[in-house]
């Protein structure tokens, strides 16, 4: 089979060899376009594999973190800088107001319109408005009429989900143009936003999951899927007759593996035709894993002015003989196979699931390009968790979240803040802040007292400082982004926890080592409840676990500003109706943004007495703070959390070895 390959691979190259001597020689190159003009930025993927096809390929060099300019320009077009007025954004921020559409309206437009409607970004007013959206439905026939705050289309965006006779005479004038699967000739580049094309059914928000189980080729896994005219996908082995397929699609291929039906296919290479109603296999490739190999399309790739589809797509011309671009497909490395796949499940999963999540990707793109040197630096973009997990608000140097430290090769800060929530009835923990002070990390204290009483107006004597401030406040306002707080983490507690300073130093060690997650103490675990028909969550001690409470657990900073300026207001004001809810929602949002569970360490027997009356009972949280799970999984889209067995000790946990050998002595008393 080996041999086999290579004489196939050896053919391939001959054959090109031949084909340049005729003149024919571009119709060889992958991917791999001409050298782009100064004033014209490269939107196009390119074969990064070229060691496979140095016969008729070249080399691109392009920076993975070249700046984006968004003053490209096409003849005759307009331009960020000329077109655009930025100083409308700098006083109340990037704000968005959308224009009333004219019925009908088509469900996926109505959708778009609702994700704007709920997200940060809206406003009711046009005075305040940065961005002004007026979209143009294919379905409803006839175009909205001109805007009385028009000005000739500057800060106004145009949204077109399809190619409309209306859209096509309705002047556009100084508007950007947020359009599905854009061709190339009409799109201008660092101005207009180039959408997916959407299917009517996609969800609001949340979205399925992406389908990849195998990250690499199973051996009775198909090599390539080819997209068929009918609406399925045509499935081909190794050694399959597909080989031979001319690259109509029009063509009989009998009733070898195919599947009409299917809706998702299952290979490791997808091939794509160019032309447009194409565009729409383009998600179904990201979501099921498959690795989409695009045969020169006419359109262009949704949000290429911010995403690097080197990192997950292949552009090949569509004239090139079908062997010769399979033969360079075998031959792939499978580490390049495996990075190729897992790009594509990040990129469906933070940009292309919901309809929520392109409308806030458009969105950002356009602030970036406000935002200039402040905006989203390419890592942010084309790494987990994605930048819209990542607000520039907070910052834009990625070794200041807590995702990237691996990838850095950095480590937190060896220092935590400890913000204590005091409500009522308002007694000080003095003895938790002589525990937590005793902390050789511990930074300084920080005091949330919101109880009707007066805060004591003398606190315990601390080897760190203590910071008292006072005021009513909501039960959600102990996760608002202080600016007292000059710690990565956050050691968050309540009046009622009970810590020892070898269980704190342990937490913090932990956490060092996974600073994306919450480590903590008191867990709880949800699960689903087929009687009710919904989610439920217990407080009864098990082995399994989804979320710590945040009465003592360790998290980082970053997650204050995520959950004040990124949570809907609603699933907030949810949290501050019932008490438990915070807890559930800070986990929800903790999950939802790594994927991951959270961390379990071990605790003292005292904790027992501490946890909280709903969970002492072991009955779990009441059915009025029950039902706040569910309507969060709603607000969310999906259910985040992630459940876990894994509790992490120090080395010498309870084994029988003198207690001086322990460093953590603490942790075992009584």
């Amino acid at each position: 089979m080996q041999s086999w390959r290579r004489k196939a691979l050896w053919l391939a190259l001959l054959t090109a060899w031949l084909l340049g001597l005729l003149g024919v020689f571009p119709l060889l190159r992958l991917a791999v376009p001409t050298r782009p003009r100064a004033e014209s930025p490269k939107g196009w993927p390119r074969w990064l594999d070229a060691e496979l096809l140095q016969s008729f390929s070249q080399t691109v060099e392009l920076s993975e973190d070249a700046p984006r300019s968004p003053l490209a320009t096409r003849s005759g077009s307009c331009d960020w800088g000329a077109c655009f007025d930025a100083s409308k954004c700098r006083g109340g921020g990037f704000k968005v107001f959308t224009y009333p559409a004219a019925d009908p309206i088509s469900e996926t437009q109505r959708r778009i319109l609702a994700s704007i409607e709920g997200s940060r970004y809206h406003t009711f007013s046009p005075a305040e408005a940065c961005l002004l959206l007026l979209s143009l439905d294919a379905s409803a026939g006839e175009c909205s009429p001109v805007p009385p705050q028009w000005n000739g289309g500057k800060n106004h965006l145009i949204l077109r989900l399809h190619s409309a006779s209306c859209s096509q005479t309705f002047p556009l004038g100084q508007a950007m143009v947020a359009e599905a699967s854009p061709t190339v000739d009409t799109f201008r580049p660092g101005f207009d936003v180039a959408l997916p094309l959407l299917p009517e059914a996609h969800p609001l928000r949340g979205g399925a999951p992406g389908q990849l189980r195998q990250h690499s080729p199973q051996s009775r896994m198909a090599l390539v899927a080819l997209a068929e005219e009918r609406g399925g996908w045509r499935m081909a082995g190794t050694n399959s007759s597909a080989y031979l397929w001319d690259g109509r699609c029009e063509q009989d291929h009998g009733h070898e593996q195919t599947h009409p039906g299917a809706t998702l296919p299952n290979a490791t290479f997808c091939l794509i035709p160019g032309r447009r109603p194409d565009a729409l296999r383009f998600l179904q490739t990201l979501q099921a894993g498959c690795i989409p190999v695009l045969l020169s399309p006419r359109w262009e790739l949704p949000f290429s002015e911010v995403i690097d589809w080197t990192k997950a797509a292949i552009v090949a011309d569509e004239r090139l003989p079908l062997q010769i671009l399979l033969a360079a497909l075998q031959e792939m490395p499978s580490t390049r196979v495996l990075a190729l796949r897992q790009q594509t499940q990040f990129l469906w999963d933070a940009y292309f699931s919901s309809v929520e999540k392109i409308v806030h990707t458009t969105l950002e793109i356009i602030q970036d390009r406000i935002l200039g040197v402040s905006a989203h630096p390419s890592l942010l973009w084309n790494s987990p968790p994605g930048a819209l997990l990542a607000l520039p608000s907070f910052s834009t140097s990625p070794s200041d979240f807590p995702f990237y430290h691996l990838q850095q090769g950095s480590r937190p800060a060896d220092r935590f803040s400890a913000l204590i929530w005091v409500g009522a009835p308002g007694q000080p923990p003095l003895k938790l802040i002589q525990a937590v002070a005793g902390s050789q990390h511990c930074a300084q204290i920080l005091v949330l007292w919101s109880s009707e009483k007066p805060a004591p107006p003398r606190w315990p004597e601390t080897a760190v400082p203590v910071i008292v401030m006072e005021g009513p406040r909501k039960v959600s306002d102990r996760f608002f982004p202080y600016s007292a707080i000059n710690t990565d983490a956050i050691l968050s507690l309540d009046a009622h926890s009970s810590l020892s300073t070898s269980e704190v130093d342990f937490a913090f060690v932990v956490w060092q080592s996974f600073p994306e997650r919450m480590v903590g103490f008191l867990t709880w675990s949800h699960f689903w409840d087929g009687a009710r028909n919904g989610w439920g969550y217990t407080a009864k001690r098990s082995n399994e676990f989804s979320m710590v409470l945040s009465s003592s657990a360790f998290y980082h900073r970053y997650y204050h500003t995520l959950f004040t300026h990124s949570l809907p207001k609603a699933l907030r004001t949810l949290a501050d109706e019932a008490p438990t809810c915070v807890d559930v929602l800070m986990n929800f949002l903790v999950a939802a943004v790594t994927k991951l569970p959270p961390i379990k360490v071990p605790y003292g027997k005292r904790h027992q007495e501490t946890r909280t009356p709903l969970a002492s009972r072991g009955l779990g949280p009441a059915p009025a703070d029950q039902d706040c799970i569910n309507q969060m999984a709603t607000g969310f889209g999906q259910m985040p959390l992630v459940s876990s067995r894994l509790r992490l000790d120090p080395v010498l946990f309870k084994d029988p070895v003198s207690v001086l050998r322990k460093k953590y002595r603490g942790l075992e008393k009584p």
